[in-house]
């Protein structure tokens, strides 16, 4: 991958940019919209959305107001657990696709597999929310299904029940929290790998592994996260509303970690800022 613009091809034969802009806690209105507007003006052409993070209208209306060429630009979208199940993910698609106004989402995704409350029967609800996007790529309303915090177990139910792999797991990853094997099962069915939370929640600086491979390649902790994950054949999204942010987050092309660096990152201890997939709410 040599710039925003290099892609992915996935399982269904579309293709995804290789670095995301993400949007999770860009306040709808002006912030997400500048920021959006911003991104795009830097060059990104993936842009990351939910129905939970109530900013899809802003995020439509930057990218139809930034001069890109719809079909350029990759968006992403999840049905959120209190909408899971066929008919209320058919509802609830309604209700993002009118929100962000754009003729049709690139990727769909299962926000998390286990809704809380739901410990029982959040398989049903999987394959009913499953079946929905399916009859949604049929319409091409979607283009493409994916999931979103799943491990291989939860995926696993949804191929044997539909024939159907998904095209895409975001998970939360990052240096701290490695995934090693989430990430193999995923390559070995031809499932892309999405990073949510990159940067460590924005405290790579104070990390000091990252920060001496930061230090050799005259980068920022952040940038090397993305370039660590680039290299692993991860996509990253990373978010931002502050436009140097924006800009450094995206110059991750012009340096390369060595098998010293990544020894290096390997050693740091894991943890998780988010969710456990097993357990919604908590981190373990």
């Amino acid at each position: 991958m040599k710039s925003l613009s290099d892609v992915y091809k996935l399982n269904d034969g579309f293709t995804i940019p290789c670095v995301g802009f993400g949007t999770f806690l860009s306040r709808d209105g002006q912030e997400c919209y500048d920021a959006v507007r911003e991104a795009l003006k830097t060059g990104y052409r993936h842009v990351d959305t939910a129905a939970f993070y109530g900013n899809e209208r802003s995020v439509g209306e930057a990218i139809r107001d930034s001069g890109v060429n719809r079909d350029d630009v990759f968006v992403t979208t999840k049905v959120w657990n209190d909408d899971q199940g066929y008919d209320n993910t058919m509802r609830a698609f309604e209700k993002s696709y009118k929100n962000l106004g754009l003729g049709y989402v690139n990727l769909y995704l299962i926000h998390w597999p286990i809704p809380a409350g739901h410990e029982h029967d959040y398989r049903e609800l999987n394959k009913g929310t499953w079946k929905a996007f399916a009859e949604l790529k049929a319409q091409k309303l979607i283009r493409s299904a994916g999931v979103s915090n799943f491990l291989p177990e939860h995926i696993d139910y949804l191929i044997e029940e539909s024939g159907m792999t998904p095209a895409v797991n975001q998970i939360e990853l990052h240096p701290a929290l490695r995934q090693d094997e989430t990430v193999d099962y995923c390559f070995s069915r031809g499932i892309v790998v999405e990073a949510w939370r990159p940067i460590l929640k924005g405290e790579a600086d104070k990390n000091p592994q990252l920060a001496a491979v930061a230090k050799k390649h005259n980068v920022t902790a952040s940038q090397v996260c993305l370039r660590w994950e680039l290299q692993r054949g991860i996509l990253p999204l990373p978010k931002s509303v502050h436009a140097d942010r924006i800009r450094e987050n995206a110059d991750i092309f012009s340096f390369e970690l060595d098998e010293e660096d990544f020894a290096l990152i390997a050693s740091i201890p894991e943890h998780r800022y988010g969710s456990h997939p097993l357990n919604f709410g908590k981190k373990r």
